[in-house]
Formats: C-alpha cells, sequence, structure tokens
C-alpha cells in the first residue's frame, strides 16, 4: 500500500475493506450482488412502466413513488457496479476523485431519500384527513414543485457536505471499513483538523434524518387518528391499506440508520457498520419494488395488465 501525498490529490488511493477475503466467498458475493442488481432494476423499471402506461396511476401518491423507483435505481448504480468490478479484477482501492464522487452521489440520494418519505407520509396525511382539498393541495403543479425542490435538496446538501472533504488532505494507510465510499468514514482518515466537516454532517444528519424522521411520526399520528375515527371496519382497512406498503419503508430505512449510528463505536460496530450501510443501499432498493407490488393492488393490477398484453400476439 503506497502513502498518499496530502498535498496531491491523484496520488491518493482509498482500500475498502468491505469485501470479503477468501476468494471462494468473492465467487458467491460477485452472484449475490449481480442477483440483486438486476433484481433492483426489474422491479423498479416494472413500477415505473406501470406508473407511466396505465392512466389510473397518474395520482400524486404514484408520481411520488416513480421518484423512489428512480432514486433506488440510482443508490444501487452509484455503489453495485464498482462493487462488482472490484471482485472481477480482485483489488479493493478506489482513486480519490471515483471517491469523492461516490462520496456526492450517495449523500444526494440519501438526502433525495429522507425528503421524498418524508413528502409521501405528507401525501397520505392530505389524502385521508382532508380528503376533500386532496387534489387542490396535491395538484400537479404542486406535486412537480415537491419533487423538483427535493432533488434540488439533495443536489445542494451533497456539495456541501463532498467539498469541503475533497478539500481535506489524507495521508498514511486510507481504509474505509467499507463496500463504497462515505462521508463519516472518510473525515476519519483526513491528517488535518476535520471539526467543520463533522459540524456539516451532524447538521445535515439532524435536519434530514431525525428532522424529517420526526415529521414523518407526526404526520402518522395524524393519519392514525383520522383512521380510527372512520365508523366502518371496512373504511378503516382500506384507508390504512394506502399507508401500509410506506410505513413498511419508513421503518426499513430509517431503522438501519438509526441502529447505525445511534450504537457505540468500537472495530465489531465498524465492520457491523458496513453491512448496515450495504443494507439501505442494497437491500432496500429491491425490497420497496416488492412491497410496493405486493401491498398495492393498483400496481399489482397494472403489472399483471402489461404482463398480459405483451403475450398477446
Amino acid at each position: 500500500m503506497a502513502t498518499s501525498n496530502p498535498t496531491n490529490s491523484t496520488t491518493i488511493i482509498f482500500v475498502l475493506l468491505g469485501l470479503p477475503d477468501a476468494p471462494q466467498l468473492l465467487c458467491v458475493t460477485f452472484v449475490a450482488f449481480v442477483s440483486i442488481y438486476m433484481m433492483t432494476l426489474a422491479g423498479n423499471v416494472s413500477i415505473l412502466t406501470a406508473i407511466i402506461s396505465d392512466a389510473r396511476l397518474h395520482t400524486p401518491m404514484y408520481f411520488f413513488l416513480a421518484n423512489l423507483s428512480v432514486l433506488e435505481m440510482c443508490y444501487t448504480t452509484i455503489t453495485l457496479p464498482n462493487i462488482l468490478n472490484n471482485i472481477i479484477r480482485r483489488s479493493n482501492r478506489i482513486s480519490f476523485q471515483a471517491c469523492i464522487c461516490q462520496v456526492y452521489l450517495f449523500t444526494l440520494c440519501a438526502t433525495v431519500e429522507c425528503v421524498l418519505l418524508g413528502i409521501m407520509a405528507y401525501d397520505r396525511y392530505v389524502a385521508i384527513c382532508i380528503p376533500l382539498r386532496y387534489m387542490n393541495i396535491m395538484s400537479k403543479e404542486r406535486c412537480l414543485q415537491l419533487a423538483s425542490t427535493t432533488w434540488m435538496t439533495g443536489i445542494l446538501n451533497s456539495i456541501i457536505q463532498s467539498t469541503p472533504a475533497s478539500l481535506l488532505p489524507y495521508c498514511g494507510l486510507n481504509k474505509i471499513e467499507r463496500l463504497y465510499c462515505e462521508v463519516q468514514p472518510l473525515l476519519q482518515l483526513s491528517c488535518s483538523d476535520t471539526s467543520l466537516n463533522k459540524m456539516l454532517t451532524t447538521g445535515s444528519a439532524s435536519f434530514f434524518g431525525i428532522g424529517f424522521m420526526t415529521f414523518i411520526l407526526v404526520t402518522y399520528v395524524f393519519i392514525v387518528s383520522a383512521i380510527l375515527r372512520i365508523p366502518s371496519l371496512l373504511g378503516r382497512l382500506k384507508a390504512f391499506s394506502t399507508c401500509s406498503s410506506h410505513i413498511t419503508v419508513v421503518v426499513m430505512y430509517y431503522g438501519a440508520l438509526i441502529f447505525m449510528y445511534l450504537r457505540p463505536t468500537s472495530s465489531d460496530s465498524r465492520r457491523m457498520d458496513s453491512v448496515i450501510s450495504a443494507m439501505y443501499c442494497m437491500v432496500i432498493p429491491v425490497l420497496n419494488p416488492i412491497i410496493y407490488s405486493l401491498r398495492n393492488t393498483d400496481v399489482k393490477r397494472s403489472i399483471r395488465s402489461i404482463m398480459m398484453m405483451k403475450r398477446l400476439p
């Protein structure tokens, strides 16, 4: 391992330690990651195709679901192709430029997901708590504004997080206990003061992580209260069914984040962090299409219609 020159970013090399060392395990890992990547693309493309082709799904809820599907494909495309390439080359090294690019794109996706899950919760709140004003509040123009603001927020936050990290000097053995580059483990490798960077990451995690998680929890308190006031059992079940997929995704995503960031730091916990980070950028994206297709009759009906049309001569 060559030592890095803190004054020349072109000589800096990072070593990703998330992959297993045993050759037989690498083969199994390669097959598993290829399967995850193909399933993620196939599942999210199916949902996108169903939403675009079926006019009955041209509603705010499915518009934001389409954004979520695009986001999940971006998540896995940022990380998995590089991991597969490393397995093929039998190398776990990544250049400084590629690492910073991965940090930027990963931060963008993480930020967008936090905001998008909050907007989807707000959409369900309006639909259940104030249904008579739903189409006025969640108009086409409002949905486009919310979606564009979400992605622009992700771009802005990723610039704020990745640019200062790219200006830090790195020296010594730059080993990252992850499958890909993230801001937090990158800051631990710098040989200079990272107080400003840590303040930025803490502020981002507080606002986008804790802030939007709190917003989602408060929103569902109002949603559950409104559902319990529905007189018929059938009506309550129907209202809850429109939220069940979103609740499942929120619990998985924030559960993984809370488990990773609220545990004490140790050598074992850093290895566990690699597993958890792989979960919310690889496992969750492949599960989301399954969750939304299995729990949503409209999506299932649309996908079945598309498959039946393909079978016709």
